[in-house]
């Protein structure tokens, strides 16, 4: 990868991953006109998931800092996933991102975990990384990943 945007990721550090493969009957990324829609990634490094559970506060519980790293990871893989169907290059905005933060009960926090993705987007593309978004709450996660980041981003 060449361009604007492999050598913003170089300065942060960042190499993109090979994309992870669908567990399922779907593609990591789809371009429809002007929008690339990623499936949802999670935080696979190496093909594994680093931490699995559900995040809160407690014994037992993937504590919400850890949690919010773990958004930035599945952002990181959301960037592979539009990379491999178009050139990172072509991004103008990040439009929507959705992201899913598997919620021990009583957990309010996933706004800031989602955070995690959304300031990486912010770093890469600047103000054309900022984005509507919605942090939601759900019980589990495929695999039993502790956040799973979804985005649409706009191309030229």
């Amino acid at each position: 990868m060449t361009g604007a945007v492999a050598a913003r990721l170089a300065e942060l550090g960042l190499q993109l991953p090979p994309v992870a493969g669908p567990v399922a009957a779907y593609l990591p990324a789809v371009v429809v006109g002007d929008l690339v829609w990623t499936s949802g990634q999670l935080p696979f490094v190496d093909g594994a998931l680093p931490t699995t559970g559900v995040v809160g506060e407690g014994a037992g519980l993937v504590p919400p800092p850890d949690a919010a790293r773990l958004a930035r990871i599945c952002a990181v893989n959301a960037l592979a996933a539009i990379g491999s169907v178009a050139d990172l290059d072509r991004v103008v905005r990040v439009v929507k991102v959705v992201g899913f933060v598997a919620s021990a009960p009583g957990f309010g926090g996933q706004p800031q975990v989602v955070d995690g993705a959304s300031r990486l987007f912010g770093e890469v593309f600047g103000e054309a990384g900022r984005h509507a978004r919605s942090a939601v709450g759900v019980a589990a996660l495929p695999l039993g990943a502790p956040v799973e980041v979804e985005v649409v981003a706009a191309l030229r």
